[in-house]
Parts: C-alpha cells; structure tokens; sequence
C-alpha cells in the first residue's frame, strides 16, 4: 500500500477537491477509469450525497474504511448497507441550511413578485405603459412549511420578519413557536406558499402528492429547496399545465440536471440548478468538515461529523 492515504472522488462535479486533497492523500477521479491498479490503497471515498453509491466499486475496495460525503444530505447512501461492512459514513451537517433558506425566500419573492418574468419581459421588448403587472403583496401570505428542521426553521424565521404567518407540518410534533397542521394536505390547503424543506427517505418519495398540489390550488405557489423525489413531478408539471397550481420555483428535480425540454413549456416557474446551498462560505465549511473526517477515520479517530441515524 501507498504510505499516504488514498481518496476516490466519486462525481465529476467534485473535481475542485482534489487541489485540496492531493496535499495530503493520493487522489483518484472515478471518471477518468475505475482505479483498477489502486484498489487495495483506497480506503476513502468522497462523495455527494445525492448520488446513488456504487456498491458493486466499494465491494470491490477491499481496505475502505469512510464514505465521505461532501454534503449535509446523505438520501442516496445506504448507510445501514455501509455500516454492516464496517464502513465509517460521515457528512457535512448545520453549514448551509442558512443558505438555503436565504435562497427559498429568494425563489418566492422571484415567483410571487415576478422578478424573473419582469425580467424576461423587458428583454423581448414587451415593455409598454398598458403591460405593467400588478402583484401581490407578501405581506399577510400564509407559508407553509414541510419539515421543520435546520432549513424549515431558517425559512420560518425570515417569513416571519416578512409579515407572513407561518404554520407547518411533520411527522412528529416538535416544540415550536409555530402552529403545526394536523396533516400535509391541510396544511397545503390552508396556505398561499408551500415550501418544502424536509429530507428524503424511502418514507416520503412523492409526499407533494397530485392531492397535495390539488390542495394548494390554482393561487397557490409550491417552493421546493429539498429533494425532487419528494415531489410527484409529472403531477405538479400537469397542474401548472392546467392552471389547478398557480405557479412552482424549484431548485431540486427528480433527475439531475433537469432536461430543459421537459420545462420549456411550463408556464408560471421559476427554475434554479440546484444551487440552494452553493455558496462560497459554505462550500468552504463543507471542504474543512471533510478533511477534519478525513484525518480522523483515516488516521484511527473517531469521525467529527458521522452519519447518525
């Protein structure tokens, strides 16, 4: 074996990392070959966790010990499967939900206030003193929000400040200083906005059911900064097609990257690449949670931040 430890990094989108960990690790980029000749020096993976794992690559690594996954949300990582190998599954929890929130509030005030058609308007010169638009006011919008963890939370605290009222749901009843429904679907149907912030599982896979969207109705503005799998999708495209939603902004879909064509006749949306919680800060708290987890499994310590559910 290599006297540094090595480190796979698994998605293409992860390759600025290497500059990061080359001084420390021997680096491979599983899409430039399988690291055929490297198999019994691996003993790390890097990951993004909303990417399926490759169990037939990690089987085949006999000396791995981490799955180290870049981000906050792990959906994709089978973590029991890992754990039953004796592999040590960290991430990077508690650095963007401000972020994210920050950009949920950003999607609604885009859709609601109608930044980006305002925008697309002017630049094809439809501009004209007779077109001006009139929109509503946040103030007084009632916002739902589904999942009151780290992102919820953020979102409720700034829709708050925004003169909105606020309720949500979830699973399980958690003390809060906001009235919790007593189920999503009436949450959906008592709110303006509804903004989904909760994690996906194999529990909640298109949990904003075509009934949920129904419930929103034809004034209502569905928000997703979750995970597309938690939205029905042909659903919520059929609504807005039909005008029983009123309109969604999304930065997560089902499959990623988005095809553009299976939204470019989808009236009233705002779009993002999934960028909710790209940004530089907390990128930079996500790359020192990954060499802190690193250096601790690698080198016989117990992980900063592991996987704990």
């Amino acid at each position: 074996m290599t006297q540094r430890p090595a480190v796979l990094i698994m998605q293409r989108h992860l390759a600025p990392l290497t500059g990061f960990l080359e001084g420390s690790h021997d680096v491979y980029r599983f899409w430039e070959g399988p690291p055929i000749e490297a198999a019994h020096d691996i003993r790390a993976i890097v990951v993004a966790g909303e990417f399926e794992l490759d169990k037939a690559l990690i089987e085949s690594l006999p000396n791995l010990v981490h799955v180290a996954c870049f981000t906050a949300g792990y959906d994709r990582i089978d973590v029991d499967w890992c754990r039953a190998r004796g592999l040590v599954v960290t991430h990077a929890p508690g650095v963007n939900h401000e972020d994210v929130a920050d950009h949920a509030i950003g999607l609604i005030i885009g859709s609601r206030r109608g930044l980006v058609s305002g925008d697309r308007m002017l630049r094809a010169g439809g501009w004209k003193p007779e077109t001006r638009v009139l929109t509503p006011s946040l103030n007084g919008q009632k916002i739902g929000i589904v999942g009151l963890g780290g992102i919820g939370e953020a979102v409720a605290r700034r829709a708050e400040v925004m003169r909105m009222a606020v309720s949500w749901w979830g699973p399980r009843d958690k003390p809060s200083p906001w009235p919790r429904a007593e189920s999503l679907e009436a949450l959906a149907k008592d709110s303006d906005i509804l903004v989904v912030c909760c994690r996906v599982d194999e529990t909640n896979v298109g949990l904003i059911s075509k009934e949920v969207i129904e419930a929103l109705g034809p004034q209502g503005l569905l928000v997703n900064v979750s995970r597309g799998q938690i939205v029905d999708e042909p659903a919520l495209i059929a609504a807005l097609k039909a005008g029983t939603l009123g309109a969604a902004a999304l930065d997560v879909f089902t499959v990623e990257p988005a095809d553009p064509a299976d939204w470019a006749d989808v009236p009233n949306t705002v779009l993002t690449p999934h960028t909710g919680g790209a940004t530089n800060e907390s990128v930079q708290g996500m790359l020192m949670l990954l060499m802190r987890n690193l250096a601790a499994v690698l080198g016989g310590e117990a992980p900063v931040t592991p996987v704990r559910d």
